[in-house]
């Protein structure tokens, strides 16, 4: 009697499928099709990869979120391109701690053998670990840099090849996998049925695989035999070292078992790399839904780009360039700017738009700080009307959070709120001759916004540039201090108005005193280039840290309004 080879292969695949979709100890589901998850409700809104739409956002466990990362392979020096990612969702994993009050347990991999690394070591000539470890601490410094949260845990692969080779060994004896006579460990993606093509849709089978030993073109690497000058572990199957899919999937199973909350990229990781490891994931677990959310940033590009930054384009910033001239505030600001799903565009002007933002946000905070000293005399506040703005931004910042982390349009309420606030404060031509003070409303919405700030990684009592022009000196505040209220004193005593009963003309400043006048003026315009910058507010001055200025030609930029002009 013949026997059909290829039914038979058919066959033992169909009772891989039906086994894996009802002996699985997560929730039994075949086929694509996405389950909410049981458990708590957040009242937030992610979108989620897997369904390609706004999906609630309801965690296993109450008031915690598991939360698995795609770490960098560590070969050459982070850029502005992998800083968005982890900024973005580092903003992310804090709105869901400072604002929700839920705890995210973030884990990461570090990629730390890869053929990237091996070449780079061959091309160096030392060995691929000193070439992984001098970049992954080169990465962490950038990430504290960048004032990203680290996770609770780094992982990195080489230290975990042993649980590697156990979780392929599972797959191969749950069916999923097979092995070739070159010692490769291939996931067999017919063995898991129309389970495959998440991310991207279905894709049809590539029988006739050519001069590899594949079953199927689609089938990818779990483990692959080393190289003459490569680094390799022993297995069951020979000297080798994991592929690329592989190493993520164990090592968040290893964290976070069955079950994940979320999982985080870039855009570009969604297929093949997602794809493949929700795929041996669940063929390991025997599961119907590994991870329940995946969430992905959008690509980075240079203006004018329509390719993303990237190592092997060699169009890329690296992180450290970056600081020589903008700060991790004005980064964070960037990011916030958009939508973290969205791609974002880097040029000048995009980081000059973060730059003012933060700057109308910090000239706001001051100026509300001078009001509330009694330096700045203004007209009478309308209280309760900010009061109300106040309230209203509030509610308006939290549904923009909770509606797929919406900072965009969380950062347009707040600034809304700092256009009403502006428009409160009107100075008056004297002092002593303001309203009724209202300082309680402003010292609300500016700790509002400072907290709100604070929550996305950005501090606003502490800035790049008053760090520049501080310097270590902490006395260097109270000196300015000092310098500013003695300049103040000699103004009051230089604008004093002549008065002469016996003539009707209007009154004058004393002709001797205007040289004291104009020296006011040049030591606050001398002021400026060196980062320091004093507002005349009638009788009283206040100051404030600003960007040091150069003009074009690299001179000091000194302008501003001449006080003998009054």
């Amino acid at each position: 009697m013949r026997t059909n080879t290829g039914l038979l292969s058919k066959l033992k695949r169909s009772v891989n499928v039906i086994k894996f979709r009802w002996n699985g100890s997560c929730s039994s589901v075949s086929g694509k099709k996405w389950i909410t998850p049981s458990g708590f409700d957040t009242g937030l809104k992610a979108f989620n990869s897997l369904t390609k739409k706004k999906e609630p956002l309801v965690l296993a466990r109450e008031g915690v979120a598991t939360w698995y990362s795609c770490g960098p392979t560590v070969y050459d020096h982070a850029h502005l391109g992998h800083a968005c990612s982890y900024v973005r969702f580092d903003i992310l994993q804090r709105i869901l701690s400072r604002m929700f009050g839920i705890t995210v347990i973030h884990a990461m991999v570090i990629t730390d053998i890869d053929d990237k690394i091996i070449n780079r070591g061959l091309e160096e000539n030392v060995s691929p670990t000193v070439i992984a470890r001098m970049y992954e601490e080169e990465f962490k410094k950038d990430m504290m840099s960048l004032k990203v949260i680290p996770p609770a845990v780094y992982l990195r692969v080489t230290e975990n090849v042993p649980q590697i080779i156990a979780f392929i060994q599972k797959i191969i004896d749950n069916g999923c996998a097979y092995v070739t006579n070159d010692g490769d460990v291939y996931f067999d993606i017919q063995s898991i049925g129309d389970r495959y093509g998440k991310f991207l849709g279905a894709v049809e089978p590539q029988e006739g695989a050519g001069n590899t030993n594949k079953k199927d073109l689609r089938d990818f690497a779990l483990w692959k035999p080393s190289k003459p000058q490569e680094p390799y572990w022993e297995s069951p199957w020979g000297r080798g070292r994991p592929g690329w899919h592989i190493e993520c999937s164990t090592v968040a199973s290893s964290v976070f078992g069955s079950q994940l909350d979320i999982h985080s990229g870039g855009i570009d990781l969604a297929f093949p790399h997602h794809e493949n490891e929700v795929a041996q994931s669940e063929a390991y677990h025997q599961c119907g839904q590994w991870g329940n959310y995946f969430l992905h940033s959008g690509h980075l590009h240079l203006k004018g780009s329509a390719e993303k930054m990237s190592k092997s384009l060699k169009n890329y910033i690296t992180i450290k360039d970056f600081l020589q001239s903008y700060s991790a505030n004005e980064f964070r600001m960037f990011c916030l700017l958009t939508k973290y799903r969205s791609a974002i565009d880097y040029s000048s002007g995009s980081m000059q738009e973060a730059r003012c933002s933060l700057g109308t946000l910090r000239t706001f905070c001051h100026e509300a700080q001078a009001y509330m000293k009694g330096q700045l005399p203004c007209s009478a506040v309308q209280e309760a009307f900010l009061w109300e703005r106040l309230a209203e931004t509030k509610a308006s910042v939290r549904a923009a959070l909770a509606d797929d982390f919406d900072t965009y349009g969380a950062i347009d309420a707040i600034m809304n709120l700092v256009y009403h606030g502006n428009c409160q404060l009107h100075p008056v031509s004297k002092a002593g001759g303001g309203g009724a003070q209202s300082p309680a409303v402003f010292g609300a919405i500016t700790s509002y916004i400072r907290e709100v700030l604070d929550a996305f990684g950005i501090d606003l009592l502490h800035s790049k540039e008053a760090d520049d022009v501080m310097g270590s000196s902490g006395n260097l505040e109270a000196i300015v201090e000092q310098l500013t209220h003695f300049r103040s004193e000699v103004r009051e005593f230089a604008l004093a108005q002549k008065t002469n009963p016996k003539t009707s003309k209007k009154p004058g400043l004393y002709p001797e005193r205007i040289p004291l006048l104009k020296a006011c003026d040049d030591l606050r315009k001398d002021l400026v280039p060196l980062g320091i910058q004093i507002k005349d507010r009638e009788a009283t001055s206040t100051w404030e840290i600003t960007k040091r200025k150069q003009s074009p030609g690299g001179e000091s930029d000194k302008g501003g309004d001449e006080e003998t002009s009054r």
